[in-house]
């Protein structure tokens, strides 16, 4: 297992993605108070270049490699937004990207990867074991694999959306109670926790997973890494991770406060939400957060908590059916 990143990684990621990536504003929204109880921050990543958070990650990764290894390339495995930032983060510096996706990934993350100049491959989400797969296709070219979540760099990456937030929210005179984070595979919400235990260590991070996928906090409830079955539904594509990652485990299982699980159902209702209140347009997954929320099911009346937004590649047909509904 790599050496787990720390607080100084983020702050060092936070140093090096400086003017590469949106720091993207904290909202709030009177509604939204009323309805939590509580003050109600909002972190907007679905206003980031590529449309998610996965922007940060990649880029530190890809900032941090070597001449050999920029000459050689890249590969990773992504349902879409961490192929996507990885190949806009590619282009950004000169390096050869390949991502394998899976045959059902939405067109508009299918289609964005492929603007960015990416090679795409595709594979069957029900039978193909996607780490061996970026593992062989990085043999065959000898490129380095970059992971969506279990890589140091990566998680370091992704928790310079917390620093932001708490930055943003002290400088308005609130300290956060509570953070509410979108949780796959764990590298935000990995790198949330070790933002917040340097820049504001009073604060609990609480993962949010959908139905069927809740493989966090089952884990967190066991004390050991568990796998979903992969049967639950699809609606969150960018959470169908089947089990945390090693690092991302190593990393919140000391760390996380704790979990809440949200239905479909829910996360229409913060989708819509979101469109109609805060004018943002959310992909379920990056929505899961404020479901739980408005849900409440995070603990959120008398508190100051944040809500990140993670992502907004929604298929427009998906997100015409959320607002129909």
């Amino acid at each position: 297992m790599n050496a787990l990143p720390t607080h100084d990684d983020v702050l060092a990621a936070a140093a090096r993605l400086r003017g590469r990536v949106v720091h993207t504003p904290m909202l709030r929204h009177p509604l939204l108070d009323q309805l939590a109880g509580g003050t109600v921050l909002i972190k907007p990543e679905t206003l980031q270049r590529t449309g998610s958070f996965k922007l940060r990650g990649a880029t530190n990764a890809v900032l941090k490699l070597d001449a050999a290894q920029r000459a050689a390339g890249v590969v990773t495995h992504s349902s879409g937004n961490h192929g996507q930032a990885i190949a806009c983060a590619a282009a950004s510096e000169g390096v050869r990207a390949l991502i394998a996706m899976p045959q059902d990934a939405p067109a508009i993350k299918v289609e964005s990867t492929r603007r960015w100049g990416a090679e795409i491959t595709f594979f069957d989400r029900a039978s193909t074991d996607r780490e061996a797969l970026a593992q062989r296709l990085a043999e065959e070219r000898g490129a380095v694999v970059l992971p969506p979540f279990d890589h140091p760099d990566v998680i370091a990456g992704q928790g310079t959306l917390a620093l932001e937030l708490i930055e943003d929210a002290l400088a308005a005179g609130f300290s956060l109670d509570a953070l509410a984070v979108c949780t796959g595979g764990g590298g935000m919400i990995a790198g949330c926790a070790l933002a917040a235990e340097g820049a504001s260590p009073g604060t609990e991070i609480w993962a949010v997973e959908p139905e069927g996928w809740d493989d966090t906090l089952r884990s967190l409830q066991a004390g050991t890494r568990v796998a979903n079955d992969g049967k639950g539904a699809l609606l969150c594509d960018s959470l169908l991770s089947m089990r945390p990652g090693e690092l991302t485990f190593a990393v919140n299982q000391p760390r996380l406060k704790g979990g809440a699980v949200v239905t479909p159902e829910e996360v229409f209702h913060a989708m819509r939400f979101a469109f109609n209140a805060l004018k943002l347009v959310v992909e379920p997954g990056g929505a899961v957060a404020l479901a739980a929320l408005l849900a409440g099911k995070i603990p959120a009346r008398g508190r100051t908590v944040g809500v990140v937004l993670s992502g907004a590649n929604v298929d427009p047909a998906v997100f015409a059916r959320v607002l129909a509904a």
